[in-house]
């Protein structure tokens, strides 16, 4: 199987941590919701709860990926995934208390983006898959 973007950046950042097991916390932080797609979904999901199909919309992931940073995300404890039975059967994504717990730190960027996000030119809508 061959690897997607986010699971070329996660293989990055666990050898980022195991090169510096000393970073300070953020840093280490990041890699449970720093990447694009783990920050769409978040962003998405502080709205609501989604079912996968809204959340591949709103994110503009692929399926493949989209199931990939959901279990991810379900793995770190962020994310809870609830199944209803059918028919059809659902498939609702929540944020547990530790993800909803991000939204202060995703205010707080939002916030740094408009005083300082434009100082260099404007910010660029395309987010690099780095």
């Amino acid at each position: 199987m061959t690897q997607g973007p986010d699971d070329e950046v996660d293989d990055n950042l666990r050898e980022a941590r195991a090169r510096t097991p000393e970073a300070c916390g953020s840093v280490q932080s990041l890699d449970q919701f720093g990447t694009k797609w783990r920050l769409r979904i978040l962003y998405t999901l502080f709205e609501a709860d989604h079912r996968f199909n809204e959340l591949k919309r709103a994110s503009g992931a692929s399926s493949y990926t989209l199931s990939r940073v959901l279990e991810s995300l379900e793995a770190d404890g962020i994310v809870d995934r609830r199944v209803e039975p059918g028919p059809p059967v659902e498939t609702h994504y929540s944020l547990t208390e530790k993800g909803a717990a991000l939204e202060p730190v995703f205010d707080a960027i939002d916030q740094w983006s408009e005083e300082w996000g434009g100082e260099n030119g404007p910010l660029s809508s395309e987010t690099p898959d780095v």
